[in-house]
């Protein structure tokens, strides 16, 4: 492929409005990068044009789901956050620090290093925590969000962060939209107008994806997601480059009763009144979650074409050639008046942290989008006795070495990935013709990808069942997903797991989803496995008709 860039030409000032890097010609591995010939064509045609336009980056993720690998270590990215977070505080007041992490990834990783971030010279007014993704988890039982936040109330409180420091802990899913407008009506109430709101998280919380949805929600000034694009959203670790803002509404007594009048207006709608579009679009999210809510706008009627990333219209450029039609004459963006943005406070979005020891490092782009649950987890649930063996996907393996009784293994991760199941005296032939291939799916590539990847490597584990109903604890192989293990009451269990050299191998006592062995079907006679079930959806903010 020919050279692309432009070392001779300056940097332009202008952000990209994907990933909020500056917009450059020079480094095509560094942030912001545009082609040079598209680079030059775009300022020819004047500032607006240039405002317009994603970098090379977002635009191979807005179209065709894959990053490009770039230059930015962890080190940069915590300069960038350390540094947002030292400003002097605009309004006297120091920032609301909104911290997404992944109800899924429990105990959070990075959650520890959140008070050195807020070392002294930090003026911040405090952290309220957000679990995002419970959309992802099956109900093991009545209450299990009550039980997930006390799970995160006790992650912050092992990292330190308790009392003044702890303002709150949200449960939602940015995706689906359950509980954003809690989460904005608690924003409001207490925090109102008082300073500038940063969001922070580790890569793939779901961060960018929060953003986008307060800034479709009342928590942005009104006119603001008509002028600010959203934020590139995607799997990929790290995508946020710099600080992406909005500026947040200041919450009137007005504005909180219009916006109550909504909320209220829509609880006392059945699903059967809903148009035949936001039907479909409902069903659609109760396919991609258990937990769904709709994000709404009280000051504003809800644009469709907001539902679109990016305009392709006001793209840089394609990526294999140019576009057949010529572009439309790039229409002058409107801007916010000086007014509007003086007194602003905004919301910003952060680089995510990156996860040290995770197993998404090891992998490309297309094995990460297999990795990560993209839908609600169906549980899968295996009887096993003392001598076999469950792999899940290459990238964890659990050995029951001994026991007097068999014991149920529930694997929770991305339906996308195969479980496979065999003996002892089998599983390394199993690993080593298998990984690499089809058969075992992630890594993809073949004997060359598994040369380069890490081997497996063990964790010995001893676990004392609690009884039959009730997992003792979850064996977390990394990021790749967990399995929780249910034996009889006082059954010792000799486990060996393995994951990737360089990976974390958690297990994780009390289970995330104690119950979870329950939700199966009838036994596959012939097999280890059990029929999976799935269970129903729940719409929040939706009146149930007939019974409940």
């Amino acid at each position: 492929v020919p050279s692309m860039s432009d070392p001779s030409v300056p940097p332009s000032g202008v952000s990209c409005s994907g990933c909020g890097a500056e917009l450059q010609c020079a480094d095509g591995g560094a942030p912001g990068f545009v082609p040079a010939e598209k680079y030059r064509g775009l300022l020819s045609e004047g500032p607006a044009a240039l405002r317009g336009a994603v970098c090379q980056r977002c635009w191979a993720l807005a179209h065709h789901g894959s990053a490009l690998r770039l230059r930015l270590p962890p080190a940069e990215h915590r300069r960038v956050l350390s540094a947002a977070l030292r400003r002097p505080p605009r309004h006297g007041r120091g920032p609301l620090l909104l911290y997404v992490l992944d109800v899924t990834e429990l105990p959070d990783p990075v959650l520890p290093q959140l008070p050195a971030l807020l070392s002294p010279d930090v003026p911040a007014a405090g952290v309220l925590v957000v679990g995002n993704k419970v959309d992802l988890l099956p109900a093991d039982c009545r209450g299990h969000l009550g039980r997930l936040r006390q799970r995160v109330a006790a992650a912050c409180a092992r990292a330190g962060l308790r009392g003044a420091a702890l303002v709150d802990i949200r449960l939602v899913s940015a995706k689906t939209g359950y509980g954003v407008e809690g989460l904005v009506s608690r924003l409001q109430r207490s925090w109102k107008c008082a300073g500038d709101v940063y969001l922070l998280g580790a890569t793939n919380s779901g961060k960018s994806t929060l953003f986008n949805t307060l800034l479709r929600s009342d928590y942005c000034k009104s006119r603001a997601h008509d002028i600010i694009d959203r934020a590139t959203v995607s799997p990929w670790p790290g995508t946020t480059l710099n600080l992406l803002k909005f500026p947040i509404i200041n919450p009137t007594c007005d504005r909180i009763f219009r916006r109550q009048e909504r909320l209220k207006e829509e609880a006392t709608k059945t699903e059967d009144q809903l148009s035949t579009e936001e039907k479909k679009y409902l069903n659609q999210l109760k396919k991609q979650g258990y937990l769904v809510g709709e994000v709404g706008r009280t000051f504003q009627q809800q644009d469709s074409s907001a539902e679109i990333d990016f305009d392709p219209d006001l793209l840089s450029y394609s990526m294999d050639e140019d576009p057949r039609d010529p572009p439309k004459k790039h229409e002058e963006r409107e801007e916010f008046t000086h007014n509007e943005v003086k007194d602003a406070r905004w919301c910003f979005d952060t680089p995510g942290i990156v996860k040290e020891d995770c197993v998404l490092n090891l992998l490309t782009e297309k094995e990460v989008k297999l990795v990560l649950p993209s839908h609600a987890i169906v549980p899968r649930t295996f009887i096993l006795k003392p001598g076999m063996v469950l792999f899940l996907a290459a990238l964890g393996r659990i050995d029951y070495l001994e026991g007097e009784k068999p014991a149920w293994f529930s694997v929770l991760a991305s339906n996308l990935l195969p479980v496979h199941v065999t003996t002892l005296s089998n599983a390394d032939t199993v690993y080593e013709k298998h990984a690499g291939q089809e058969f075992l799916k992630v890594p993809m590539g073949g004997e060359e990808r598994m040369k380069e990847f890490p081997p497996l490597v063990p964790q010995d584990i001893t676990l004392k069942g609690i009884g039959t109903t009730e997992a003792v604890a979850d064996i977390k192989l990394s990021s790749a997903g967990w399995v929780a293990v249910t034996a009889h009451a006082e059954e010792e269990l000799v486990l060996r797991a393995y994951t990737p050299k360089g990976t974390a191998l958690v297990v994780r006592e009390p289970p995330l989803l104690p119950y979870i062995s329950a939700i199966r079907g009838a036994r596959i006679p012939g097999t280890p496995a059990y029929r999976t079930k799935k269970p129903p959806s729940f719409v929040e903010n939706l009146r149930t008709t007939g019974s409940t």
